[in-house]
């Protein structure tokens, strides 16, 4: 079999200090993603607003991230005005409000030479989040992920209700994340010469699960008709009562939730995209195990919630892991055969969520997969395909497979048949979950404006695979935009801004949930959605 990663080059970022390898052809929008950068693309990726404009080295010429094809290894540097959050916290007055109203001003009696820091959390289902900021000027100094360590008790949101049934296991649920927030706390310390005395302040995000987990409220009744949270407000502990190791004087601030299953969590995506200005319609998408939808303009919003499970984040899969070295994070067709983008450079071990929309996208284009998900037989491909892509029809675990890399010494990657039928039951979900709340507002796939692609490999995935595989409503490219982890990135502005806060209240006033599991249709859309 032929060598997957040939013609990839190296492109690293400037002042960020990150390096990727991605194939020839692709876009440095595609690397600056992959990189976990996000930048603006008001326009969809056209080149006609110029605001992805970035600089090569050495030199500086100047050029658009959505126009230059990669044919070699680069050095770029990005501009802050580049940036999509940067931008955003800018427009939202972060530094300025932190001086005029002052979160970071009741510790500075207390604080040691000035230094004050806080933490924005993100927990989800699947990945845990902590940004370390610096609270006088409100610049974020480090992130660290984690896996949720809670995913041993289950890896979807159901599973840990059923868990934590009584004060005992609920507790126990409990200590296992503040461990986990305070390990990657102590990780962000050590790297950034921070003592963990310093941070005084904490905003924690998550669906209301996780958040109801992290505080040991009550969840039992989450897991029954009508689903109700014990609480949908905003809480404020000190952080000694939580257990939480950072300053014993601090303050962990958890943002409103909207619903049982619509928690903080797309309260701080809406927060940061700033849906409550919007007068297009726009269709907010957080990509996870559970995946949050909200949709519609300042003047109304409507919200759901759907039970995707964790395949597009790398879970169920067989091949399947999270975006870490060794996974496929991109498939394309290169002339006669497949090529292959591996974070790190390396061997390919497994595949990640982005990955793994890629390549049932590229199987149902080579015909590998039908409409039905199912695999069409090899004597029906034969000269259909080339003999490379045909070489990769194979049997494993006595289903059907397509093999994407087979190494000594990392093993075979591939997708079988199971594969295919859980990313089937995932996409089902979220684009069933679309259709419902189209319906409740009578609009069809043209009449949205803005498609926002956001949750943990949210900004990696391409867009023309997302909308071949029906993920998405069926528009154009230049209308799906990616916005990364939305979610911590709201976090850092409840963080930082009072102000913000008050908005995220506003948001979880306003902001209507519908259930779409009681939705009569919703079983209709399911079943046809299931389609590819």
């Amino acid at each position: 079999m032929r060598d997957t990663r040939m013609k990839h080059f190296t492109i690293s970022f400037k002042p960020d200090g990150r390096q990727i390898s991605i194939h020839s052809g692709a876009t440095l929008m595609e690397a600056a993603g992959q990189a976990g950068i996000i930048l603006n693309t008001f326009c969809g990726g056209k080149g006609t607003c110029k605001k992805c404009l970035i600089k090569l080295e050495p030199g500086g010429k100047e050029v658009l991230a959505c126009q230059y094809h990669i044919q070699s290894d680069l050095t770029v540097i990005i501009p802050e005005e580049s940036r999509y959050f940067e931008q955003k916290i800018l427009e939202h007055g972060i530094k300025t409000e932190i001086e005029a109203v002052g979160i970071y001003e009741k510790y500075r009696g207390e604080a040691f030479a000035g230094k004050i820091f806080g933490l924005a959390v993100d927990i989800g289902t699947t990945t845990v989040v902590v940004k370390l900021i610096n609270m006088t000027d409100g610049q974020c100094l480090a992130t660290e992920a984690a896996l949720n360590p809670q995913s041993r008790y289950g890896d979807d949101v159901i599973s840990r209700i059923a868990y934590a049934q009584n004060d005992e296991k609920l507790s126990e649920l409990q200590k296992v994340i503040i461990d986990c927030v305070n390990e990657l706390t102590a990780k962000l310390c050590k790297k950034n010469s921070v003592d963990v005395n310093h941070i005084y302040e904490m905003c924690v995000v998550g669906n209301t699960t996780m958040g109801h987990i992290f505080l040991k409220l009550p969840v039992t009744q989450l897991g029954q008709a009508p689903y109700k949270a014990f609480s949908l407000e905003a809480h404020d502990v000190p952080a000694g009562q939580l257990h939480l190791e950072i300053n014993p004087a601090g303050n962990v601030h958890t943002v409103e939730n909207i619903a049982g299953f619509v928690g903080s969590d797309t309260i701080a995506v809406a927060l940061a995209v700033d849906i409550n200005s919007t007068e297009e319609t726009t269709l907010v998408v957080d990509i996870g195990t559970n995946g949050e939808l909200v949709l519609g303009t300042k003047d109304k919003l409507y919200a759901a919630s759907c039970a995707a499970g964790p395949a597009l984040e790398g879970a169920r899969i067989t091949c399947g892991s999270r975006a870490t070295e060794g996974a496929v994070e991109a498939v394309v067709v290169n002339e006669d055969d497949i090529d292959l983008d591996v974070i790190g450079n390396c061997p390919a071990r497994s595949i990640c969520g982005s990955g793994l929309v890629d390549a049932v996208a590229v199987m149902l284009d080579l015909g590998i997969i039908d409409l039905t998900g199912r695999f069409v037989e090899p004597a029906k491909l034969k000269g259909k395909v080339s003999p490379a892509i045909f070489s990769r029809i194979r049997e494993q675990h006595g289903e059907p497979a397509f093999v994407l890399a087979e190494k000594d010494d990392a093993g075979t990657v591939f997708l079988r048949q199971k594969d295919i039928r859980e990313t089937q039951l995932a996409k089902a979900a979220i684009r069933a979950g679309i259709k419902l709340l189209q319906k409740r507002i009578g609009l069809e796939d043209d009449d949205i404006a803005r498609i926002l692609l956001a949750g943990a490999f949210g900004n990696y995935i391409r867009k023309e695979s997302a909308l071949r595989i029906g993920l998405l409503p069926n528009v154009s490219v230049e209308k799906i935009h990616f916005v990364g982890n939305a979610a911590a990135s709201g976090a850092h502005m409840a963080l930082v801004s009072q102000r913000c806060r008050a908005k995220a209240r506003e948001l979880a006033g306003k902001i209507e949930y519908i259930e779409i599991a009681h939705e009569p249709e919703f079983q209709d859309f399911f079943a046809d959605s299931i389609l590819f």
